[in-house]
């Protein structure tokens, strides 16, 4: 089913949905398995799975030398979306992102998709490798989410990169894509990026999901500017728990968010990461009684592997 049949079909329910990192390499899927199961009592209607795209590093050689290697920690996303669905039966949302991908990379991994029966996608640029200091697409790839978007809503008509192809297959994927309440760090101010999210939206994405915030009154404002603009397809809110003091520093300077003064300063009065993960949880707790409140119909938790604060703000809240 798709996350926009899910929704309608559960309109004035609370649903909670969840994003889950692939194990490292070397890991095995029970891994996953065991960071899922606590989870699975909260009834998620769909699983989002997280796409790594490999990193450049450097190792010595026998002769001294430093060589440039290309690493990918985390494989295996469509591997575990498939398990996902075989195992729970529960719709799961790889990401599919521009790095690491010519064009023709991924209309195969898109029939690769369609073939495995997962009909829900969620179109991503990613972010650039870690030794990039900006973004670098592949030979022949997308830069920009949009064009990602564009080339899935092509197969979905069944129109293929061979233009000697006749009667393609039509794909029948759901496409969402990313929101910035705060907006994208690269966006030169918050109103080109609300342009950029509507041009995605024109391409053929049919939800938007948002990236995590700690302010609901961001999230509403989001919303209005997005419908104000024509922007009319369903909009999640994507949330986590802060759950270390370190990430106070560490969300802002990674993900480009910032906390709500209230937060920030009953945090610094927390004597360890146990009080700060206490705060956390509550603090999550009430953002989701609130967005629920307000006419959420499903709220995504980033859980980042972290599964036993979230459960445990699913269970105040359902």
């Amino acid at each position: 089913m798709k996350v926009t049949e899910i929704l309608q079909e559960n309109i004035g329910k609370k649903l909670v949905s969840f994003e889950l990192l692939p194990p490292l390499k070397g890991k095995s899927i029970e891994h996953l398995y065991n960071i899922l199961e606590p989870l699975i009592d909260f009834n998620p209607p769909f699983i989002d799975v997280t796409y790594h795209r490999e990193e450049y590093e450097y190792k010595i050689t026998p002769n001294g030398y430093f060589e440039k290697i290309a690493v990918r920690k985390r494989p295996g996303t469509v591997g575990i979306c498939s398990a996902i669905q075989h195992k729970y039966e529960i719709e799961a949302v790889p990401h599919l992102i521009c790095g690491g991908f010519s064009k023709q990379e991924t209309e195969n991994a898109l029939i690769d998709l369609h073939f495995l029966g997962i009909h829900n996608i969620l179109a991503l640029r990613g972010d650039a490798r870690r030794l990039d200091k900006t973004f670098v697409p592949e030979k022949d790839g997308h830069h920009y989410a949009v064009n990602l978007v564009k080339q899935i809503n092509q197969m979905n008509q069944g129109v293929y990169l061979d233009k000697d192809l006749v009667d393609g297959a039509k794909t029948d994927f759901c496409i969402g894509v990313a929101g910035y309440p705060e907006k994208h760090f690269e966006a030169a101010n918050y109103e080109e990026d609300l342009l950029f999210l509507k041009a995605k939206v024109e391409a053929g994405a049919d939800y938007i999901v948002t990236q995590m915030f700690f302010d609901n009154q961001v999230f509403f404002k989001f919303v209005k500017d997005c419908r104000d603009l024509g922007i009319n397809v369903p909009i999640i809110p994507g949330i986590k728990p802060l759950t270390k003091m370190g990430q106070l520093k560490g969300i802002p300077s990674n993900f480009y968010i910032n906390f709500p003064d209230e937060l920030v300063k009953e945090a610094r009065k927390c004597k360890d990461d146990l009080a700060v993960r206490e705060l956390g949880t509550e603090w999550c707790t009430a953002q989701s009684k609130e967005l629920f409140e307000q006419g959420a119909s499903c709220i995504h938790f980033y859980t980042m592997s972290d599964q036993k604060v979230v459960s445990k703000v699913c269970s105040e809240i359902l």
